[in-house]
């Protein structure tokens, strides 16, 4: 019998069972060892196809429109895109378990209590998905109004309608289609990133810049970079990385992730940044062309569509199956149907009611409340069990390892609330809606360490209570996946 090879060039074994051309019938269901053919490479490229994308350079320069000197900006982006080794981190269970993120989650929640953190992704995956198809209509307005065709209703209707068709297509197709479509587009996006350092570096002039912003106001520009970088990335990370083959090195998993999406996102946002100082309008898609030359309107319009039409994609496949787990009883392109219907209905209210960018800043603020003790617990818990999962316990409905208290574990529900509380005595959100100021943020001069201090008490609180059961677990039974 032959055996397939590793092809390096694409990051894929070869295997008809992985098509990028056929639907993927796998949703939340365990990925079966002989199905499981994706490479490292693969995994790299993925991510780094992700985040080439226009939506980071826009966060680069939303960084420095707070009011940061390019100093503070840069400070922030570097110290930021840190967080990354959170989505290498998240990444290794996906091998492990050969399911999705929040299948994985049901170890410490339980399949019953884990409802409850999926239905926040859930909702954060649809919000990131919204963001992207707002985008994509707005660049698309920018180009018929640079036309000389003005946003009329019915036109917005009719770009909205066509933007949801077809930011369906790629994840209705799955995994496979996803992975290789990335791929090939992060080679087009690298090339069009040099094209745009060369356009904006010569123009940009620091000795005219001379804002400065106070400490607790860069806090929360660290924030924005965290929460749409690597912690924002944490609840997608297994979805892709479970097609890794078991026996994958822990290292060139999480290295794979984390440089990924680390290297573009940090270049990007850089880019960004200095944009800004070229141009104030490039904190929003269709205004970053100003900071370039005339000529490269099109060019870059044109360029960005298959960007966040890519970008979106990877929210839209997560968001399907977080819908399976929460235990929706539809197959997974059945789920990506009814985001799709549900972003794109949302899409058009965000479009005819305006403040989308005040809005984007505000949802990236708050999503870290809940996300940040998500992860805390998850990588606590993956750590006590040593990284081994009990793979038919995780996709059973009911019973099994992790069923415990009726299928909730209540350690993990009390940790991922204190967690969230702690996020929220330390958040300022005071220019969003609803508009908050946590009282620890209020005493440290509107700083905003949300994200640190909802994963150091998640995390911690689940390690006091869970230490000594996540042993008897492992001893009662807790066998490596297949």
């Amino acid at each position: 019998m032959a055996t397939s090879q590793p092809m390096e060039r694409t990051g894929f074994s070869a295997g008809d069972d992985y098509s990028a051309l056929k639907v993927e019938q796998r949703g939340i269901e365990l990925i079966p060892a002989s199905e499981r053919h994706m490479t490292p490479a693969g995994l790299f490229w993925l991510w780094a196809g992700g985040i080439w994308n226009v939506e980071y350079l826009v966060y680069g320069a939303l960084v420095i429109s707070f009011g940061l000197s390019f100093g503070q900006a840069v400070l922030a982006i570097l110290l930021g895109n840190i967080a990354y080794v959170f989505l290498g981190l998240a990444s290794l269970p996906g091998p492990e378990a050969g399911t999705t993120a929040f299948m994985v989650s049901r170890a410490p929640f339980g399949i019953n209590g884990n409802r409850v953190v999926s239905a926040f992704n859930w909702l954060t995956q649809v919000g990131f998905e919204i963001e992207g198809i707002v985008l994509i209509v707005l660049v698309t307005l920018a180009m018929f109004a640079r036309g000389g065709v003005g946003a009329t209703t019915g036109l917005k209707v009719l770009v909205i309608l066509a933007a949801v068709a077809i930011q369906f297509v790629v994840p209705f197709f799955g995994h496979a289609m996803i992975t290789k479509t990335l791929r090939y587009l992060s080679f087009v996006f690298i090339l069009v990133f040099a094209v745009m350092a060369v356009l904006v570096v010569p123009h940009v002039n620091l000795s005219h810049f001379h804002q400065q912003a106070p400490w607790a106001i860069w806090t929360t520009a660290v924030v924005l970079i965290i929460a749409a970088g690597g912690l924002g990335w944490t609840e997608n990370a297994s979805d892709y990385s479970r097609y890794l083959p078991r026996a994958t090195a822990k290292a060139k998993t999480f290295w794979a992730a984390t440089l990924g999406a680390a290297i573009p996102s940090i270049l990007l946002e850089l880019l960004g940044a200095l944009a800004f100082i070229v141009s104030p309008k490039a904190t929003a898609v269709t205004g970053v062309p100003s900071s370039f030359a005339s000529w490269f309107f099109w060019p870059f319009l044109i360029l960005v569509l298959p960007q966040l039409f890519a970008i979106n994609s990877m929210d839209l496949y997560s968001s399907g199956v977080t819908l399976q787990a929460l235990g929706v009883p539809v197959k997974r392109w059945g789920a990506v149907v009814i985001d799709t219907v549900v972003a794109g209905a949302v899409t058009a209210l965000v479009i005819f009611k305006g403040n989308f960018y005040t809005d984007l800043s505000g949802f990236l603020d708050y999503i870290v409340v809940w996300l940040g003790p998500w992860f805390g617990i998850l990588a606590v818990d993956y750590l006590l069990r040593r990284g081994r999962y009990d793979a038919d316990s995780l996709a059973s409905s009911r019973g099994g390892l992790y069923w415990r208290n009726g299928g909730i574990n209540w350690k993990a529900l009390i940790a991922q609330a204190l967690g969230m509380v702690a996020a929220m005595m330390w958040i300022d959100a005071a220019f969003y809606v609803p508009s908050f100021v946590g009282p620890i943020s209020k005493a440290t001069g509107g700083a905003d360490f949300s994200w640190a201090v909802g994963i150091a008490v998640g995390g911690l609180a689940y390690l006091v209570m869970s230490v000594g059961s996540i042993g008897r677990e492992m001893v009662a039974g807790t066998q490596p996946a297949s």
